[in-house]
């Protein structure tokens, strides 16, 4: 039986190196046999942005596609991507809510969302500042 781990992400990224910090523990525990789920909350929704630039910084955004292309389930709180201008609609029949801003491999949804997550992962490590 695989072992779970869920991470939350309270910060946006650039700001300081939590999300950084977030997909290397996420890629790490995929190569250690764990299932992965992330939950990105507050600020740490800006991580799910698409067409980030950064320069001197590693692409967040990038990374979040690529671990979802690794089998890790990606959550984006549905409150604060509406508060900070993401959701583009009502969700749909599956509770996802529509975004053209966000990277492929995330989802918006609900932030009932978070408890169904906690409770089917045995550890949580949570990244806020």
């Amino acid at each position: 039986m695989a072992k779970k781990l869920l991470l939350t992400l309270w910060r946006g990224p650039y700001a300081s190196q939590y999300a950084d910090i977030m997909w290397q523990i996420a890629d790490r525990a995929v190569d250690m046999g764990y299932e992965v789920d992330v939950f990105l909350y507050m600020d740490g929704v800006h991580a799910m942005k698409t067409l980030q630039g950064p320069k001197k910084f590693p692409n967040v955004g990038e990374h979040l596609t690529r671990l979802a292309k690794r089998g890790i389930d990606i959550v984006a709180c549905s409150r604060c991507s509406t508060a900070r201008g993401y959701v583009e609609g009502e969700a749909d029949e599956k509770g996802v809510y529509p975004s053209s801003q966000r990277v492929e491999g995330v989802r918006i949804m609900s932030l009932y969302k978070l408890p169904e997550l906690a409770k089917r992962n045995e550890r949580l490590i949570t990244l806020t500042g």
